[in-house]
């Protein structure tokens, strides 16, 4: 069987990266979903679940379930301890992918990740696509999906590397404006992807 290309989707907070896998996976394209698969496994997963107990104690979880807000207050203005709780995750959801991959029939496969070039993984691909659209667009899009305001999102925005920092290690850009069409330029990235 003709090996498998790998190709990761990444984008800033609102650029719309879900949206555009969503669309990949009705065209017939497996997408592997980082994100939504890391918060399983950081509630279900023992192994991982006894690591993130020992590392934040037992306010880590409540009811069973990963006590996010405790979570994000312990590593917000903490590097070491967000680089630990990122060293007991992304192992997990590394291996989590690499099962799903083996599963899978298609030469095409995607894998949505929030944070693909900060960590290095991006290397692992075949190819990287930055999904983006104008900050003003990303702000209203994130108000709207959240019920938050303007200055948290700025602020989730500020720790984040910006869409030129991206773009110096993506190989494709689907602008996502709400002007250009998203299928047209994902059909092209199909094609070349193809090549």
């Amino acid at each position: 069987m003709k090996k498998k290309k790998r190709v990761g989707i990444t984008g800033g907070i609102g650029a719309g990266k879900t949206l555009v896998c969503r669309i990949l996976n009705a065209m017939g394209y497996p997408v592997f979903y980082s994100d939504s698969e890391s918060k399983k496994i950081l509630n279900s997963d023992p192994v991982v679940k006894a690591a993130i107990l020992e590392l934040f104690g037992a306010q880590a979880y409540q009811n069973n379930q990963l006590n996010r807000s405790f979570i994000a207050d312990q590593v917000f203005s903490n590097p070491e301890r967000l680089a630990r709780l990122n060293a007991i995750a992304h192992p997990a959801v590394r291996n989590a992918f690499e099962k799903w991959v083996s599963e899978q029939d298609s030469p095409l496969i995607f894998n949505e990740a929030a944070i693909l070039f900060e960590t290095g993984i991006y290397k692992n691909y075949d190819a990287t696509v930055l999904v983006t659209a104008p900050i003003e667009l990303r702000i209203k899009r994130v108000i709207e999906r959240d019920n938050t305001d303007e200055a948290s999102v700025r602020s989730r925005m500020e720790k984040q590397w910006t869409d030129d920092q991206k773009r110096t290690l993506a190989d494709f850009e689907i602008v996502n404006n709400e002007k250009d069409f998203l299928i047209p330029q994902l059909l092209e990235l199909i094609q070349k992807l193809k090549v």
